[in-house]
């Protein structure tokens, strides 16, 4: 009897932890979903907008279940004849930060959002759910989806011509980053290509990017805008530019962001996308990084290199902002008393699921932020826009400061996963 629980026992984990099978399921191209996210500090709902048939699949068709549970919300693909889990992704958006913000209780607002997901095969059942405050998270949006479906469009709006600035292969089998150009005039198309070699480049010079250089392809689309720069709010100051990118996101000055997902998304599915990159042409300092979302950089401050590898941190390997002292627009971002999803800091409600067995014996917790443990992983408190409770796996890192000479040992570990999660 106990034999047979046991080989039960090992046949049901195995189907647990079994990835599906891409081509039972999927082609290779990406079913894009189009939606309205709107509400108000208290409430979120999900609005649908509409279905696009894309001509690449950039992700994985070998690890289509997302093992990370990173994210505020996670898209859930279901086969609907079995109700079989064939496809997830956690992610963050625009609507989730602004949520937490003054504004947020005096109005509501709606931001656009997009889902990419496989083509499916056969009828599918979508589910988008959100994490609350204690992280549990809770179903949104259902919806069923035929892919035969005659309103799923198929028109391409954009036609610019597309660029592989480093090809080391399928790009199934890699992490596909794709550049996309804002505040580039036509005749400013030059310093765009050479702005994105400059980027990929320095990319390459941090760890753990590196030592996996081989698992990227990069890519740049060709998107001339219409005024060369982007819009300063605080300065007056408005550009006609092809994804409207802003400064003075949430009223913080250097927070560079966009609002104008459906076109950011018509022009990244010009090519295999893992992660959107967009470089903003100004020499003003900032930038913005947001989970499977969507980063962005300015282009020419002396900091923007560094700037760059920051919120690549953030879009690629959901990690965490370490710093408390710079002011923010966010109100209760965290909860002390739940384990935050990020990989990189931690309430030490569940301290054992984040950097705990890289810590030595000898390292007390917390740990006292001197001169002793400034090479050390330890447990230093400010993280997370908060000065006390929460904290950090080490004194300097990239995620901290731009000072730091390198991302700390956790952040490093945490963006390799993700790497070999996309490109093995």
């Amino acid at each position: 009897m106990k034999r047979l629980i046991f080989i039960l026992l090992f046949l049901g984990l195995n189907q647990c932890f079994a990835q599906i099978k891409f081509e039972d399921y999927f082609e290779n191209k990406t079913l894009r979903m189009d939606y309205i996210h709107a509400g108000n500090s208290d409430t979120s709902y999900i609005f649908f907008e509409k279905f696009k048939e894309e001509k690449f699949w950039g992700g994985s068709t070998t690890n289509l279940i997302d093992k990370f549970n990173y994210g505020h919300y996670r898209l859930s693909v279901y086969d609907a004849k079995t109700n079989t889990l064939i496809f997830s992704k956690g992610y963050c958006s625009l609507f989730q930060e602004w949520q937490t913000i003054d504004e947020a209780k005096k109005i509501d607002k709606s931001f656009y959002e997009v889902a990419l997901m496989p083509f499916p095969k056969n009828e599918i059942t979508v589910t988008i759910e959100e994490r609350d405050k204690k992280n549990v998270f809770h179903k949104m949006f259902e919806m069923n989806i035929n892919p035969t479906n005659y309103f799923i469009q198929k028109e391409q709006k954009y036609n610019f011509n597309v660029v592989q600035v480093l090809n080391n292969g399928n790009h199934n089998t890699k992490v596909d980053i794709v550049f996309i150009p804002d505040g580039y005039t036509k005749d400013e198309m030059e310093k765009f290509k050479k702005d994105v070699d400059k980027f990929s480049k320095a990319l390459f010079k941090y760890e753990p990017f590196k030592k996996y250089k081989k698992n990227f392809n990069i890519w740049a689309v060709e998107a001339p805008s219409q005024e060369s720069g982007t819009d300063i709010p605080g300065e007056k100051v408005w550009k006609n530019t092809i994804v409207n990118s802003n400064f003075y996101t949430f009223d913080s000055e250097r927070y560079l962001t966009t609002s104008d997902m459906e076109t950011l998304h018509d022009l990244s599915s010009l090519a295999p996308c893992d992660q959107i990159y967009i470089l903003v042409n100004t020499a003003k300092y900032g930038g913005g990084g947001i989970y499977n979302f969507y980063n962005l950089t300015c282009s020419d401050h002396y900091a923007s290199e560094l700037v760059f590898v920051h919120e690549l941190g953030h879009g690629f390997g959901a990690l965490a902002d370490e710093y408390w002292t710079s002011e923010t627009s966010y109100n209760d971002y965290y909860d002390l008393t739940v384990e935050p999803y990020q990989p990189n800091i931690t309430t030490l409600v569940d301290f054992s699921s984040k950097w705990k067995s890289d810590l030595a014996k000898s390292t007390p917790v917390p740990t006292p932020s001197t001169k002793e443990y400034e090479s050390t992983i330890g447990v230093f408190e400010g993280g997370g826009y908060l000065e006390k409770g929460i904290y950090r796996p080490k004194q300097h890192c990239y995620m901290k400061e731009l000072e730091a000479d390198a991302f700390c040992l956790v952040c490093q570990k945490a963006i390799e996963s993700m790497i070999k999660f996309f490109s093995e």
